[in-house]
């Protein structure tokens, strides 16, 4: 799970910060501990974090970047997955969350790459799941199907199918009612979305408060 959410982390703020990336440790320690648009919160350490992006460079998804005052780290998944600037930005958001809907997913991902609507993000996703890059772990065609990133070892992915396709329903598959306006549907994930996107700058600017010390104290001051 560590070294997913890391990757997910330099995805997203390779995306969203340009400017910020390649990525230090102490940035990456803040962006995988950061409380907003992670599910399972966790508490890695800069010495977990080294030891996760080492086993990463060995398995050539992430490069170590030298020669600056601090060592910084990109990630290589684009070479090693073969994905596309789309096909990424998914595949991060659920390195970073795991399990979610399609409705849930698209404006999260869209943060990053501009995703019209839930029939372009299934374009996106159909060649993702043909490569086992993307698991649904409800059928395709059942209202709020779930999906997640094919990287779950097979326990995990045995446990996640029976929690989800425990869960009932939505009652607006079960019904001939119609389906309320589009706009009732858009607005929350949208909201959600802003929300998303603030809490993710408040994360980028703890980042660079982290590395803005830093600087400082290797400087003397």
């Amino acid at each position: 799970m560590e070294e997913r959410r890391i990757l997910g982390v330099m995805v997203e703020k390779a995306k969203t910060t340009p400017d910020a990336y390649p990525m230090s440790v102490n940035a990456l320690v803040t962006g995988a501990n950061q409380k907003s648009n992670r599910d399972p919160i966790l508490n890695l350490s800069d010495l977990d974090v080294e030891d996760i992006l080492v086993r990463c460079q060995k398995k050539d998804l992430a490069i170590k970047i030298t020669g600056g005052r601090v060592i910084r780290w990109r990630h290589s998944l684009y070479e090693a997955w073969r994905a596309d600037k789309v096909e990424l930005a998914v595949l991060g958001e659920l390195l970073l969350r795991g399990p979610q809907t399609e409705g849930e997913l698209r404006p999260r991902a869209s943060r990053m790459e501009p995703i019209d609507d839930l029939d372009a993000l299934r374009a996106v996703l159909r060649p993702l799941v043909e490569r086992n890059l993307v698991v649904y772990l409800t059928p395709e065609d059942r209202r709020g199907a779930v999906l997640t990133h094919g990287f779950h070892n097979p326990e995990e992915l045995k446990r996640l199918r029976a929690r989800h396709m425990a869960e009932p329903i939505p009652a607006a598959a079960t019904t001939t009612t119609p389906a309320p306006a589009p706009s009732r549907v858009e607005a929350p994930d949208e909201i959600a979305a802003l929300k998303q996107a603030v809490a993710a700058l408040r994360g980028e600017m703890d980042g660079l408060r982290d590395e803005l010390r830093q600087f400082k104290q290797s400087l003397g001051a």
